[in-house]
């Protein structure tokens, strides 16, 4: 079962971190990204750009709307994600309290839904 790995913030999430912190967390996110690819359960991993650069397109009134700001405040923005292919829900939970003990953060698992037949 396919289940989605949601980590949130913005740069500032970084701000008062050492260097070395930083250097820890990327390094496990390379090692956690490695280890999923190797056993076949990493699908598609992808970090997003600094949600001061997100474009809001809405709907209202039959004409669309454009907000040159993210949907929700920039430290509850979208950051990344992995979606991860597992046999279990606890698996992909499993994988999430790895990485939030390391980023010291929260993280949203959430399972992708079956597509409509």
């Amino acid at each position: 079962m396919k289940y989605m790995i949601m980590a949130f913030g913005d740069a500032s999430a970084m701000d008062g971190r050492s260097p070395e912190w930083i250097e820890r967390l990327i390094d496990f996110m390379i090692r956690i990204d490695d280890e999923l690819t190797a056993s076949g359960e990493l699908v598609f991993e992808q970090g997003l750009a600094d949600p001061s650069s997100a474009t809001t397109i809405g709907w209202e009134d039959g004409h669309r709307t454009t907000t040159a700001r993210p949907y929700v405040a920039p430290a509850d923005s979208l950051a990344g994600f992995w979606v991860v292919d597992v046999e279990r829900e606890e698996r992909a939970l499993d994988i999430a309290a790895r990485m939030a003990e390391v980023a010291e953060a929260s993280f949203e698992v959430r399972a992708c839904a079956e597509a409509p037949s």
